[in-house]
C-alpha cells in the first residue's frame, strides 16, 4: 500500500538507481561466476542456461525473462514492467561489459559466494525501491508482497530453493553448498531491509 505523503522517484532517481541497482547486481553475478555457483531467482534461472547449454549469460539473462514480462504487464502496469525490462537488459549488458573492466587475480569461493550475495542483495533493494526489478520470479514476490503483505524476501526464498535445487543437475556438491551461501545471504537483505509499509517511497 502506498502513503499518501510518499514522495515520488523524480525521472532522474530512478534512472540513478537502475545503474546502480543492476552494476552492483553485475558486480556479484560476476564473483558467482568466477566462483562456479549458481543463485536463485532470474539470474539463477539464467546461470542453469549458462552451465548445462553454453550460453553466455547476458542472453540466457535476457531470454529466461520473457515469459515474465507478461505476467508483470497483466499484475504489475507497464511503468514498473518498462522499468524491469531496462533494468535487464542493462544488467545483460554489464555482465558482458564488466569482465572487460575489472579482473579479479584471486577469489576466495566462500567469499566470492558470500559477498557476491550481498552486493546482489543490495542491487535488488534498490531496484524494488524504485519499483522495478530484475524480472523472473521477483515480480511473482512483488506482487504477493503488495496484495498479500507476504514477505517478498521470504516468498523470494523459497522460490529460490526450488531453482538452486536444479544446481544438484549441473554443479558439483561443494559448489551447490556455496550457491545455497550466495542465495541465503542475498536474500537475508532482502528480508531484513524492506518490508510492507516501510518504505513510502515510489
Amino acid at each position: 500500500m502506498t502513503d499518501a505523503g510518499a514522495v515520488r522517484h523524480t525521472p532522474v532517481e530512478d534512472l540513478f538507481a537502475l545503474v546502480t541497482g543492476t552494476l552492483l547486481v553485475a558486480a556479484g553475478l560476476e564473483m558467482f561466476h568466477r566462483t562456479g555457483v549458481g543463485t536463485g531467482g532470474a539470474p539463477g534461472l539464467a546461470f542453469l542456461v549458462t552451465y548445462a547449454g553454453g550460453v553466455s549469460l547476458p542472453v540466457a539473462l535476457l531470454l529466461v525473462n520473457l515469459p515474465f514480462y507478461l505476467f508483470s504487464i497483466w499484475r504489475m502496469g507497464w511503468r514498473f514492467t518498462l522499468k524491469t525490462v531496462a533494468a535487464v537488459s542493462l544488467l545483460a549488458a554489464e555482465t558482458w561489459g564488466l569482465p572487460r573492466l575489472l579482473e579479479i587475480a584471486r577469489l576466495e569461493p566462500i567469499f566470492g559466494a558470500g559477498f557476491g550475495g550481498l552486493l546482489v542483495g543490495v542491487g535488488l533493494l534498490i531496484l524494488i525501491r524504485h519499483k522495478a526489478s530484475l524480472g523472473g520470479v521477483g515480480i511473482v514476490a512483488l506482487w504477493l508482497q503488495e496484495r498479500r503483505g507476504w514477505s517478498a524476501g521470504k516468498v523470494q526464498m523459497a522460490i529460490d530453493a526450488v531453482i538452486l535445487s536444479g544446481t544438484v543437475f549441473v554443479l558439483d556438491a561443494p559448489h551447490v553448498a556455496l550457491s545455497l551461501l550466495g542465495a541465503v545471504t542475498m536474500n537475508l537483505v532482502l528480508a531484513v531491509n524492506h518490508r510492507a509499509g516501510r518504505y513510502l517511497g515510489f
